[in-house]
């Protein structure tokens, strides 16, 4: 049985949790923010039409202008809700509801790997512990041969860099580079987020 993981749990105990997190996106693009800065980094790294898993896409804020931007982006989220947002607001990927950690896309219909998966919004830190490195494995079994995973998240969410970077090492993975932003700037020893861009070995 897979442990459930932080997400779950939290919209278990507060069903109006999902609804609440669609409305503040919906209300901050609708105020013009800024949201959509891990997709243009992401786009940076790939050629017109490239395949892109959004692994934990939430209602699809990424993943929808990857799609307009002229990729094949496939959406997974594990919370419905999420992806009918998803499929309201950004129709033209193909959204599925899954759990990250018992993603095999293939029995799915969705056979062919990516050149490309983003993992953003600190989704690891909402994974259930006991399913980290089994997450990056599925994506690890994703990924074209040449593709590149991009996973961002914050310090101080119980899951120490150091920690993720061994379990993706674990995974099959190695870091060809690590930065402290979305928008490019270094890792430092002191940085208070991580954006790490792996390949496959």
């Amino acid at each position: 049985m897979t442990e459930q993981s932080a997400w779950v749990r939290m919209t278990q105990e507060d069903p109006a949790h999902s609804a609440a997190y669609i409305q503040r996106f919906r209300d901050l693009a609708a105020q013009g923010m800024d949201l959509v800065g891990e997709a243009r980094l992401i786009d940076a790294m790939l050629r017109r039409g490239s395949r892109v898993l959004d692994a934990g896409c939430g209602p699809g804020r990424v993943g929808g202008h990857l799609a307009e931007a002229g990729h094949d982006v496939v959406g997974v989220d594990v919370d419905p809700e999420l992806i009918a947002a998803a499929e309201q607001d950004h129709p033209g990927p193909r959204w599925v509801v899954s759990d990250l950690a018992e993603l095999d896309l293939p029995a799915r219909g969705i056979a062919e790997p990516f050149h490309a998966i983003v993992c953003a919004g600190n989704v690891m830190t909402f994974l259930a512990p006991s399913t980290r490195a089994a997450v990056l494995r599925r994506l690890r079994a994703h990924i074209t041969a040449d593709g590149r995973a991009v996973i961002g998240f914050g310090a101080g969410r119980g899951y120490g860099f150091d920690d993720f970077l061994a379990d993706a090492t674990g995974a099959g993975w190695t870091a060809d580079l690590l930065l402290s932003t979305w928008d490019l700037r270094p890792f430092t020893p002191d940085a208070d987020f991580l954006v790490a861009v792996l390949r496959p070995v």
